[in-house]
C-alpha cells in the first residue's frame, strides 16, 4: 500500500511541535460527556471501566472503541473529541479505561502496558456479547494505539465485527521511542509522566506495600526506571527491554489483515525513526500510513473545533463502513 499523502497544514504558531503537543494537552476544552459507565470483570478478578455513549442518530449497529495514551483515562480532551466526532455521524462509543485509570484502583498489582492486548481482548468480547453491533472501529492514540497495532497483527483470529482501525501518535517501537522521550527537548514532557505514574506508583505501595516500597518508587528518576521496577515486573517480563522488545507493534505490523491507518506526525518528537514503517506499509495491502508534517504529538490543530486526525480517523473508518 503506498504511503498516503497528507493533506494536513497546520496554523502557523502550531508547526512547532511543542505548542501543538502542549496546547492540546492541557489547554484543549471538548464540550463532550459520555452517558454511562460499564465495568468489565476480567478473568484474572481484575476489572476496567468503559465510559459509553449512545448516539441520538445512528442505528446503534456501529460502535467505535477508543484506547488512550499513557497516564490517560476515558476522559482526556483528545479521547472525548473522537468519541464527539464519531457520534455526531451517528456511531456509539465505547471508551476504555485501562486497569486503574478510572477513579476506582484496579484490585490486581498489576494495571496496564502497552502490550495488555488481553484487556482489549475482554472489552471485545464485552461488547460482542451484547450482540447489538455488526460493525466495530478500534482507534487508539499512542500507548493505546500501541497496544491496539499489537492486537491486530498478533493474532489472524480477529472478530468478523471488527472493520477497520486508526492508531494516533504511536510509538511503535517502544523502546526506541522511550529514548527519544528521555531526550533534553522532551524534558517537559518525561518529568511530567514520571510524577504522573510516580504518584499512581506511591497509591499501589499502600494496597501492596510487600511488593513496591515507597523507597524504590522515590528512587525512579525516568520512564526506564518505572518500568524496570513496575511495569515490566508486574506483567510477568524479565526487564524493561524485554518489555520493549515483546510489546513494540512493530514487530506485528506486517501481518494486520483489517484495513489499519496509522497517523505518525514528521515533527513528532516522542517517537524514532522506527516509528514510522515505510517499507511495510508500502508493501502491505492493509497498513496505510499517513505523516504529516506537523501535529506534534496528537496535535492536529485546525481553524475548528475539530482536529485533521479526528475527521481523517472517521473518514478512513467511514470508507470501510458496510
Amino acid at each position: 500500500m503506498p504511503l498516503i499523502k497528507s493533506t494536513y497544514t497546520a496554523p502557523r504558531i502550531f508547526r512547532n511541535p511543542h505548542f501543538s503537543t502542549i496546547y492540546s494537552s492541557t489547554l484543549r476544552k471538548v464540550a463532550f460527556s459520555t452517558s454511562q459507565r460499564d465495568r468489565v470483570e476480567l478473568e484474572d478478578g481484575d476489572f476496567l471501566d468503559l465510559d459509553r455513549s449512545f448516539s441520538s442518530e445512528g442505528n446503534h449497529k456501529r460502535l467505535v472503541i477508543l484506547l488512550h495514551g499513557l497516564a490517560g483515562n476515558a476522559q482526556r480532551p483528545y479521547m472525548n473529541a473522537m468519541a464527539r466526532i464519531f457520534a455526531e455521524a451517528g456511531w456509539d462509543t465505547a471508551a476504555m479505561n485501562f486497569r486503574g485509570c478510572s477513579v476506582e484502583m484496579n484490585r490486581l498489582y498489576r494495571s496496564y502496558n502497552a502490550g495488555a492486548t488481553e484487556d482489549l481482548k475482554a472489552v471485545i468480547n464485552h461488547i460482542l456479547a451484547e450482540n447489538r453491533y455488526s460493525e466495530i472501529a478500534l482507534v487508539g492514540f499512542s500507548l493505546g494505539g500501541n497496544l491496539m497495532l499489537k492486537y491486530l497483527g498478533e493474532t489472524s483470529e480477529i472478530p468478523s465485527e471488527i472493520k477497520s482501525a486508526v492508531a494516533i501518535s504511536t510509538p511503535c517501537d517502544l523502546g526506541a521511542s522511550l529514548e527519544e522521550l528521555s531526550q533534553t527537548r522532551n524534558i517537559i514532557y518525561s518529568k511530567r509522566f514520571v510524577r504522573n505514574l510516580k504518584k499512581e506508583l506511591f497509591r499501589r505501595h499502600l494496597a501492596f506495600p510487600e511488593k513496591i516500597s515507597k523507597e524504590e518508587i522515590a528512587g525512579c528518576k525516568s520512564l526506564r526506571d518505572i518500568d524496570e521496577l513496575y511495569t515490566s515486573r508486574a506483567h510477568g517480563y524479565k526487564n524493561a527491554a524485554d518489555y520493549y522488545k515483546k510489546c513494540s507493534s512493530l514487530h506485528f505490523l506486517p501481518n494486520i489483515q483489517i484495513p489499519t491507518l496509522l497517523i505518525n506526525a514528521e515533527n513528532d518528537s516522542f517517537l524514532s525513526a522506527t516509528s514510522y514503517p515505510v517499507e511495510i506499509a508500502k508493501n502491505s495491502k492493509d497498513l496505510h500510513l499517513e505523516i504529516p508534517a506537523h501535529g506534534g504529538h496528537v496535535g492536529f490543530i485546525q481553524n475548528k473545533k475539530t482536529y485533521y486526525h479526528e475527521e481523517r480517523a472517521l473518514e478512513f473508518v467511514q470508507n470501510f463502513s458496510e
